[in-house]
């Protein structure tokens, strides 16, 4: 997988960005496009489509809610943890198109109970917790829980028996996610560094890692350099930076701290609704 090609594609219409990943998918390729914050879609080689932490229309994407509205197709919502900027429009997005949810059994069993996630798309089939792998859409994915550093309260609906109170929404976390015929992603997650990072590197060969860079909720780049360090990915696509004034992290500095710690993983810092493909 290391040595497979990669180019980055930009997409600059609405309808291209929901209709040219399955163009990219038949031709046996895993396309991956952020759409700002820590939101990512993910289409795998068969056309398969998975969304991480989907907080779409976040402030960076002038486009978002022109997305969710024109969105159609979606097979796996994935959820880090509980906060609202990662929870984001996941409940509307499941509604429309069917879309269950992968997240610890704790975080699952809240977005049901408190979150407004239909109970029907959620269950033992796509729950897990920390070390645990599971496989998803007949094999093509696996998706291993891992552990962040981080909070995870989430903010009942306002139709739900707590309403608008945080409610517990178990330990935040990552995911590992192998694509058959494609790349593994570790998607980090709202973290801090931490040692056992290492140990991500030692189980899986990353190929492109998600890290967030953003600093005050969590690590800058100094700290993140580091961690793309332990993981040894190929690839390394920031996130979770420029969506508020306090996340004053950028991939200018994350790029110089990767530097400094001699990384040699590849920097690829997309653009918002910028598309990165794998083959």
């Amino acid at each position: 997988m290391r040595l497979g090609a990669m180019f980055i594609m930009v997409i600059s219409s609405t309808a291209c960005l929901f209709t040219m990943p399955l163009i990219a998918s038949a031709e046996g390729k895993t396309e991956i496009t952020w759409l700002g914050h820590a939101a990512f879609r993910i289409t795998t080689p068969t056309g398969k489509v998975l969304l991480v932490d989907p907080w779409i229309d976040n402030p960076v994407n002038k486009k978002g809610s022109d997305l969710v509205a024109a969105m159609d197709r979606t097979d796996l919502i994935l959820l880090t943890h509980g906060h609202g900027d990662h929870v984001g429009n996941s409940v509307e997005i499941a509604k429309k198109t069917g879309a269950k949810l992968v997240a610890t059994f704790d975080l699952g069993r809240a977005m049901v109970q408190f979150g407004g996630f239909p109970s029907q798309q959620w269950g033992v089939e796509t729950g897990g917790h920390f070390g645990g792998e599971i496989a998803l859409l007949d094999g093509e994915v696996k998706v291993t829980f891992v552990p962040a550093l981080h909070g995870s309260g989430l903010e009942a609906v306002e139709d739900s028996a707590l309403a608008k109170k945080s409610v517990y929404a178990g330990n935040p976390g990552g995911f590992i996610i192998a694509i058959k015929n494609g790349p593994v992603i570790y998607h980090t997650g709202d973290t801090d560094l931490f040692s056992d990072m290492a140990l991500v590197g030692k189980f899986a060969t990353v190929d492109i890692m998600l890290a967030c860079i953003g600093d005050r909720f969590t690590m800058g780049p100094k700290r993140a350099a580091h961690a793309v360090r332990l993981v040894g990915p190929a690839v390394v696509i920031p996130m979770h930076y420029g969506t508020f004034p306090l996340l004053t992290g950028t991939p200018e500095q994350f790029g110089q701290e990767m530097k400094r710690e001699k990384v040699k993983a590849k920097m690829q810092a997309l653009k918002v609704n910028e598309s990165m493909t794998w083959k």
